[in-house]
């Protein structure tokens, strides 16, 4: 059965086993394929087992019907393991590979062997250290307590409740051949099993990896404005409310600026919503190339934005919003439409002892009505 073991592995481990998963109807098909990949290996597996023993018959250790007997044993296992996986009777149970059942089975089929033919018994007994490594790669520890005590039983009933001379046949030349074939096969089969569980472990631990990327990746969607690549509301929201406790805590000064695009409507009505969309895309790229490092700069909705400026008393910040009003003033926007201008206002408000984020927002934005108020294309302190 070790010969199973590398499709046994990856395809069952990259399934989830929550008690909530629903397999979807693609997922039960390629399930049930990864089954009858695996029974057709447990099934060449007891053919070889098989071959072994005629080798033993030949070196008269054993009778001829031995072999053929052990041989119908494993098929019909695997036949009927198959003929439940096909009826769907697997996807009952949560290990839908049923290790547990499957292992017990095994095991006590290299058991009887074992009574039956003590000649050989020991080709029967190794083939136990393969079915249990095998086992338990998958099993659980309460399934792995489970088969570990089964195996436990089988064996104490065979030593202590038969007087079956189990041997190790090597008293001719066949058999020791015999003997030794199947030690190397065994020793084979347990080697291969912890190759491809080493190799599960290094694909898990990419796999982590890879999910890690995808989870880090998905919070950052879900903090950027799909539109513009600045932080959302409510992630622009959430820095506000830590910048005002850190400041708050250190008492370094903080300033933030509502930023309003002049015009914009009619940007959008005399050269259509994509070209607004680009000069919207134009002006947060050309933010983020100016802004600094600590600052934080996200759309608070349509085309105003908010700007933390942590660190500034009111001063500073009107210096800086007075910048990067001329910088957006003095970028060549006729490449979107010829003629075109696009400019800023902005109202400015340092946060004061105590103060909300409610309350200083809303400073910020009457600062911003001044601004209009007043021509736009110009900055306002509160």
């Amino acid at each position: 059965m070790g010969i199973a073991a590398s499709s046994f592995l990856n395809p069952i481990a990259a399934e989830p086993d929550g008690a909530d998963f629903r397999p979807t109807a693609k997922s039960l098909a390629r399930r049930a394929q990864q089954r009858r990949q695996i029974q057709g290996m447990i099934g060449v597996s007891y053919l070889v087992d098989a071959a072994i023993l005629l080798f033993y018959a030949y070196a008269g250790t054993i009778p001829v019907m031995i072999a053929p007997a052990y041989a119908a044993c494993g098929m019909l296992l695997v036949t009927a393991i198959i003929i439940l996986s096909e009826l769907g009777f697997n996807e009952r149970f949560r290990d839908h590979y049923l290790v547990v059942p499957q292992s017990t089975l095994c095991m006590l089929v290299a058991l009887a062997f074992s009574y039956v033919a003590p000649e050989v018994g020991v080709m029967f007994l190794s083939t136990l250290f393969v079915v249990f490594s095998f086992s338990a790669l998958r099993s659980t520890s309460r399934q792995t307590m489970i088969i570990w005590t089964a195996m436990a039983l089988g064996l104490a009933g065979l030593f202590l409740l038969t007087d079956k001379p189990v041997s190790l046949p090597h008293a001719t030349y066949p058999e020791r051949v015999a003997t030794m074939v199947m030690l190397v096969l065994t020793i084979g089969r347990c080697m291969s099993i912890g190759i491809f569980s080493s190799s599960l472990k290094q694909s898990l631990y990419r796999s982590g990896l890879k999910l890690k990327e995808a989870y880090k990746r998905i919070e950052e969607l879900a903090e950027l404005d799909e539109l513009t690549g600045s932080f959302n509301r409510r992630c622009i929201m959430r820095m506000l409310d830590e910048e005002i406790t850190r400041a708050g805590r250190s008492g370094a000064p903080c300033s933030i600026a509502l930023i309003d695009l002049d015009y914009f409507k009619r940007i959008n009505d005399a050269h259509g919503h994509p070209t607004g969309d680009e000069v919207l895309r134009t002006f947060a790229i050309t933010m983020f190339a100016n802004l600094r490092s600590i600052d934080r700069f996200g759309r608070y909705g349509g085309e105003e934005f908010l700007l933390v400026l942590p660190e500034l008393a009111q001063e500073g910040a009107v210096r800086a919003l007075d910048r990067l009003r001329a910088i957006i003033a003095e970028l060549d926007w006729s490449a979107f439409s010829p003629g075109m201008k696009v400019t800023i206002s902005a109202g400015v408000a340092t946060l004061k002892p105590n103060e909300g984020p409610d309350t200083f927002l809303a400073r910020a934005d009457s600062a911003l009505y001044t601004a209009k108020a007043q021509g736009r294309n110009r900055i306002a302190s509160a």
